[in-house]
């Protein structure tokens, strides 16, 4: 043992000069700071865009995070409504045909309705519509912008500069004939995009709710479509004996 440990001891006093030059350097190196300040502006550079990054992806996991929140909370308060109106449709047969009647106007849920009653809800008295008016109508559309031609045609095979051109030829008789037959104003005079709130006893007709529609008036959104509303209507005259069926007469050439 003894004669090993002295081996080592005599091979450890003998190692080259050159190694312990080379470690002496790269010592002398570590320890500059000129040699560190490279380095040192990388990590910097390195640090702060990892930063950037972590703040970016901050953000848009706050954002995400707040719309899924929003939209959870959305679907559970809707959830008791749609227990207790599954439970009492069963038992109450009053109350599944209110729910069809609502189905059937397209209305999600019952506060959307102002005041609804039971005399509200019953199905409105429907009278015949006369196709007289309607009729003049396309047939005034057709002389004018070939209303009905270009909807009667394909237009699968066509390139879309030639539907353009058409397009234009037919918009500008239609909005002739609107002009000259029919005064049309919007049913909102603000912009789109103007804040709106619809108070209790709207009507559904006029002004048609979307989106996410719970709880009661008055609803606060933002207009999306100014609509319309004809004010008045000017047909022309026809003779009786004409026939408004005939939207465009034939041509022959001779």
């Amino acid at each position: 043992m003894k004669r090993h440990a002295r081996a080592r001891y005599y091979a450890h006093c003998s190692r080259p000069a050159t190694l312990t030059a080379t470690e002496d350097r790269y010592m002398a190196n570590l320890g500059n700071s000129d040699n560190l300040e490279p380095l040192a502006s990388k990590f910097s550079a390195a640090r702060v865009i990892l930063s950037n990054w972590l703040r970016i992806a901050g953000q848009y996991i706050a954002h995400y995070a707040v719309i899924i929140a929003r939209n959870t909370w959305i679907v559970l308060t809707r959830l008791p409504i749609a227990v207790f109106s599954f439970i009492k449709a069963l038992a109450s047969a009053d109350y599944a045909d209110l729910l069809r009647t609502l189905y059937a106007d397209n209305i999600s849920t019952i506060n959307a309705l102002p005041s609804v009653t039971s005399a509200a809800l019953q199905p409105s008295s429907l009278q015949q519509s006369q196709p007289d008016s309607a009729l003049l109508l396309l047939g005034l559309l057709q002389k004018e912008g070939r209303f009905v031609d270009f909807l009667q045609e394909d237009i699968t095979n066509y390139a879309d500069q030639d539907i353009g051109a058409a397009a234009r030829v037919v918009h500008q008789g239609c909005q002739r004939v609107l002009r000259q037959h029919l005064e049309i104003q919007p049913v909102f005079d603000q912009p789109e995009g103007s804040p709106i709130t619809l108070e209790r006893g709207f009507d559904p007709a006029v002004v048609r709710p979307t989106g996410q529609v719970v709880g009661d008036p008055p609803f606060h959104g933002a207009l999306v479509h100014r609509g319309w509303r004809a004010t008045a209507v000017h047909l022309p005259q026809v003779a009786v004996s004409r026939d408004l069926h005939v939207l465009a007469a034939a041509e022959v050439e001779l």
